[in-house]
């Protein structure tokens, strides 16, 4: 089967081992990973482990709990990072409003300007909303000229937003959540999305599905995330497994093994 998990954080200091991670999801099925970067210096690191491992891809981007750091001079080094063959995309980009306090201009601005880079670099963008959804779709409506697709990465929004982001273009990654029992929102979203839109990630070392839940999350945990969402959605894994990476292709073109 062609499994990818489509957005995890290898960058992330809690691996000390990126290669025993590496190592431990190509073992166990999983074909590859795209590594999500959240700031200048993760976008960097997502490229050296990209050319040190064929089955890492990554993005460049700076996640919306930085927005100062998206100043002119570290977006000309995320446009020209984003040149390299295996950046697939920008992000993650967005809007965070959970944690106290947040500088919400700061955050629309720097969701702007990225929105922007992924036109300029002829990428699509992954977007990251918490708490934001109104704010968020507003900014995505407002730019909706400078785009054709994104990904909302980690979803856990309504099938009524989901309804309305899918006119805008988007697709949408479920991560760990959707495992949970208490998901139930998400399985009602899971099982409304037309299947080419749907991706699967980990979102690792963040969120790691039943029944791992509490644990630190691997990429190699994809596979649980697949198996409960061919399970709603009353697909083979086989099936799921192949419609998910189609749609991954689809919306990351420079996306090749």
């Amino acid at each position: 089967m062609k499994i990818v998990d489509s957005h995890c954080h290898l960058c992330d200091e809690r691996y000390t081992d990126v290669g025993a991670e590496v190592a431990r999801y190509e073992e166990g099925g999983v074909l590859a990973a795209i590594n999500a970067a959240y700031s200048v210096a993760s976008s960097f690191y997502g490229k050296e482990l990209a050319e040190r491992y064929p089955s890492v891809f990554f993005t460049a981007g700076i996640h919306p709990d930085n927005p100062l750091s998206a100043t002119d001079e570290n977006l000309e080094s995320l446009l020209t990072l984003s040149a390299h063959p295996k950046c697939v995309a920008i992000g993650e980009i967005g809007l965070d409003y959970h944690y106290l306090p947040y500088d919400e201009g700061a955050q629309k601005t720097a969701f702007h300007k990225q929105i922007q880079l992924a036109k300029t670099a002829r990428l699509p963008f992954a977007v990251h909303m918490r708490e934001a959804t109104e704010d968020t779709l507003a900014v995505l409506k407002e730019r909706h000229a400078d785009y054709d697709t994104f990904l909302m990465h980690c979803y856990s929004g309504s099938v009524e937003t989901a309804k309305i982001l899918l006119d805008m273009g988007a697709y949408f990654s479920f991560s760990g959540t959707l495992t949970f029992k208490n998901a139930k929102n998400l399985r009602e979203v899971a099982a409304f999305l037309p299947a080419d839109r749907i991706l699967v990630e980990t979102d690792s070392p963040y969120l790691a599905p039943e029944p791992f839940r509490g644990q630190e999350n691997k990429p190699l945990f994809v596979k649980h995330v697949l198996s409960r969402l061919a399970e709603i959605r009353g697909e083979s894994v086989e099936a799921a497994a192949e419609q998910t990476y189609q749609n991954l292709k689809r919306l990351f073109p420079k996306f090749s093994l």
